[in-house]
């Protein structure tokens, strides 16, 4: 790893910390290096508050505030040109007469895309970028994906046993171990918002929170085509903003919103729907119907599968069937392997 990489690995770390906390804007890390020696950084902590430069170069002590000009500072995302909820970052950058930014990845957003590091390029400041390229990307996918297609980041997730079903036709059985069901809330806590469709709300009567976890709740979404889930359902309470679309009425009910959807096209009319709303990533948590409709229009990004190799359901509901995808990791947690997929649609 070269000094370039090795600090800008340390942006992306820095970077991380704002997961579940700063969407829809980006996930920033960014340091400030004097003599090879880290003497600023920080990341964007919270949607609406400073980024991660004003942080970084804030971070900096007093003796060494005169350092700043001369140091270089690193960050994982193309500085922002424009006023947003806060000031453009490259005028700060100026301002401290800082001569050399190093880049993660460029922004995609238009108010930005290259805006940034041309404004820096105009004022003097040498500007290099794509320096663990890649890494930068991947740190922000959701926020990629949202500007690029329009649409959330769709994550799919469920639990099956070692025979390939997520559960029983005539009772609910816990498929995951209390391990994975911690990781699942983590998981949860760091998405705009989670889905599920009739079945799932009816039959597990989940409250589709966080729990296990610290971290902010998603906001619900629920796919009730004929509103026949009734109102004592849990995902009905008032503990987080919860969504369902439906083919029947549109109307607004304290924390409750139904948005009314047409039947044709209606997994695009969804989708569209959350873009328009901002919601920058799902987790669609089941159950095998609602999760296979998205997998047949090809319209996800990521699935996790959580697989308990010692559980056999007899007369159980199938999970769903995989296309187009590849294997990027697995994970052991006891008798839980979890597996995370990619959709692939060249395959």
């Amino acid at each position: 790893m070269t000094e370039e990489e090795k600090y800008m690995s340390r942006c992306v770390q820095l970077a991380m910390l704002g997961a579940g906390n700063v969407a829809p804007n980006p996930m920033v890390g960014a340091v400030l290096v004097y003599d090879n020696k880290i003497i600023g950084e920080g990341y964007h902590e919270k949607y609406g508050a400073a980024h991660a430069e004003v942080n970084c170069i804030n971070n900096v002590s007093e003796e060494n505030k005169f350092l700043i000009e001369k140091s270089i500072l690193y960050v994982s995302l193309e500085p922002c040109a424009h006023y947003g909820k806060t000031p453009p970052c490259t005028d700060l950058i100026i301002k401290n007469n800082i001569k050399k930014v190093i880049i993660g990845c460029k922004d995609v957003y238009k108010e930005v895309a290259g805006k940034g590091i041309q404004k820096l390029q105009n004022a003097g400041v040498a500007v290099v970028s794509g320096v663990l390229e890649k890494e930068c990307n991947d740190l922000n996918k959701r926020f990629f994906t949202f500007h690029q297609q329009f649409r959330p980041y769709i994550i799919l997730k469920w639990a099956q046993s070692a025979n390939g079903k997520i559960g029983s036709v005539d009772k609910r059985i816990f498929i995951s171990n209390e391990y994975s069901n911690r990781l699942v809330h983590k998981w949860r806590s760091e998405e705009t918002a989670i889905l599920v469709g009739t079945n799932t709300a009816l039959q597990d009567d989940p409250l589709l929170t966080v729990r296990l976890w610290e971290g902010k709740n998603p906001v619900r979404i629920v796919v009730d085509k004929g509103l026949k889930l009734p109102p004592s359902l849990k995902i009905f309470n008032t503990e987080s903003k919860t969504i369902i679309y439906n083919l029947i009425k549109n109307s607004t009910e304290e924390n409750l919103v139904y948005i009314k959807l047409e039947r044709e096209n209606f997994t695009h009319q969804l989708l569209n729907s959350l873009f328009e709303m901002n919601i920058q990533s799902v987790i669609i948590e089941g159950g095998t119907k609602t999760l296979q409709s998205f997998i047949d229009e090809g319209l996800w990004d990521e699935a996790r599968v959580i697989t308990n190799e010692e559980l056999i359901i007899e007369n159980g509901i199938p999970a769903p069937e995989m296309k187009n995808f590849i294997l990027t990791k697995q994970e052991r947690y006891l008798n839980d392997m979890i597996r995370y997929y990619k959709n692939h649609p060249e395959l």
